[in-house]
Parts: C-alpha cells; structure tokens; sequence
C-alpha cells in the first residue's frame, strides 16, 4: 500500500524515506539532539540539507522516568516551535499524544499526525480522523509501546487497525514501537520484533522503524545514548532489508547514507 504525505510517496515499490527527529524537549533521553525552540529553523534547514524527507516535531519525553510535562507545557513548545517554522515550507509531522497538543498544532501547517497511544484516545482519534491528514500509529494497548512480546505487538496493530477503521482513517503508517517503552517490556522483545520485523507487512500499510540510539542497541554494545550510532546503524540496514518505508532518526546524513548504499544493493 502507498500512501502521501504532502508530495512524498511512502510504501509501495518507493524508496525508503528518512523522518528526521526535531527534539525540543530538554529532557530527551539522547540530550545531543535537543534543540531550543528559537534555533528550530536552523535544524531543520541542517536536516533537510542532509537529506530528511519529514521533520518529526516532538515536545516530550517518553523515556521511562522522564521528568513529568504538563499537557499546557507541551502544548506552548509546540506552537512556539511552529510559529518559528510558519511558512518556511517543512513537511512537518507531529508526535504526541495529548488531542490538546494536537488540536493547537492543526492551525498550523501540519502534514502528518505521529501517535504513539495508536489511536487508543476516541477524542484523539476524531481529531486526527477530521483532519484528513496520514497518521502514523505506534503499537500500543492501553499506554504507548504496552506490548511485551511479538504476538502482543501484532495484537496491539490489529486493535490500531480497528480504531482506524471505526474513525475512517485510511492512510495509516504502522509502528510497532521497538522500545522500552514499559519497565516491564524485556529487550529480548525489541530483538524479536527487528527480526521478525518482514511479518509486519502482513497489515499492507507503510511500516515505520524508529529505533535510533535506544536501549536495546545500548544493552548489546554497552554504550550510553551518545555512542550508539554505529549500532543503530546496523539495525538501520538490517530493518530496510526488511520492509521499513520510513527510518525515524536523529541522525540524518549517516542514516541517508545508509539508504543509498542499501537502494543501490538492492536494485
């Protein structure tokens, strides 16, 4: 299946698509991306010279023990950051999970819609349903990345699927939330779901693979977060081998790199 955000064309027989991670919250878990709201403009100039197709805007951290966020909080760093990227021409998608954050963002020029609750909130879902816009859908039953194991990830895209289908949202992105996202999700898991990740195209919609500098790269080479490229690397090539549509990175130029020698050994 193919689907477009904006003029880029995603699944399908195209080319593998780079979604570049616009961090404006301090407390990320890789703090080396983090960019103030008043220097977006630049970053983003950075990424797309670098090669990102999308610009992935996120506001919070998700990281287990994050600092907490107010819902307002996130929503005044968003629209800050979007003001600064009004007009500039971006191809922007949104992450978060909060229909507040979301419904602020829709006055702006937003392409497409990254909820990693998986359409699990109704005034959520209605919201990204009414916008018309592509959605990208993180596994997830009841919280964000809730699945423990492969046949929960592949039930908890079923559910997403249902939700889709009761709201009328038909371009769909599916992620099946490689992370620990849960204190309780083993790492094994996210080695199960990168191995068996070519099953997922079972659901004929775009997969996205996010799974840039996180912890399970982290346990097997035993690095911190600002060492882990080389091994989200490998991983990189390995899931383009096995049917992601979109890379979601903070690396841009490197990840880039690794999808043009991967195109050109696969043609």
């Amino acid at each position: 299946m193919e689907i477009r955000i904006k003029n880029i064309r995603i699944g399908g027989e195209t080319s593998p698509k780079i979604m570049g991670v616009l961090n404006i919250s301090p407390e990320s878990f890789f703090s080396d991306s983090f960019t103030p709201c008043d220097q977006v403009v630049t970053r983003v100039e950075e990424m797309i010279r670098e090669g990102a197709d999308i610009i992935d805007l996120g506001a919070r951290s998700t990281a287990l023990n994050a600092p907490p966020l107010t819902v307002a909080d996130e929503r005044e760093r968003v629209l800050t950051a979007m003001k600064e990227l009004d007009g500039y021409g971006a191809v922007l998608s949104l992450d978060t999970m909060h229909p507040e954050v979301l419904d602020a963002a829709l006055h702006y020029d937003l392409a497409a819609i990254n909820d990693i609750n998986g359409l699990g909130n109704p005034e959520y879902a209605k919201l990204a349903a009414d916008s018309g816009l592509p959605v990208i859908a993180m596994a997830a039953h009841r919280l964000p990345g809730d699945p423990l194991d492969l046949a929960g990830t592949h039930a908890a895209l079923q559910e997403i699927l249902d939700r889709a289908g009761k709201y009328g949202i038909c371009n769909l992105i599916l992620d099946p939330g490689i992370g620990k996202w849960v204190s309780d999700r083993p790492l094994a898991a996210d080695w199960d779901l990168c191995r068996q990740f070519s099953g997922l195209k079972q659901y004929n919609c775009p997969l996205l693979a996010a799974v840039s500098r996180k912890t399970f790269i982290g346990d097997c080479i035993g690095k911190p977060a600002h060492e882990r490229l080389y091994g989200t690397l490998g991983v990189l090539f390995y899931l383009l081998e096995n049917g992601a549509d979109i890379v979601r990175v903070h690396d841009v130029g490197a990840s880039r790199d690794i999808v043009r020698v991967f195109e050109q050994l696969c043609r």
